[in-house]
């Protein structure tokens, strides 16, 4: 089993769950919630804007960081 990360939020996203998107062109697009999907496809925002996005990502550094530590 492979795990994708998303690509709105660059979360990872575990076997059996999150969205799949196809575009014309071919490329996929995994997205780990239906927020993050509507977020990029519908609303065409940045990620980079978005506070819960930062947020999460802080969050991981942290769990990173403490992991290092041990």
């Amino acid at each position: 089993m492979r795990i994708y990360k998303c690509a709105f939020c660059g979360e990872l996203i575990p076997p059996g769950y999150g969205l799949m998107f196809v575009k014309n062109d071919g490329t996929i697009l995994r997205f780990c919630s239906r927020r993050c999907f509507v977020s990029m496809i519908k609303f065409r925002r940045d990620p980079r804007k978005q506070t819960w996005i930062r947020k999460q990502q802080r969050k991981l550094l942290r769990q990173q960081a403490q992991q290092r530590r041990r």
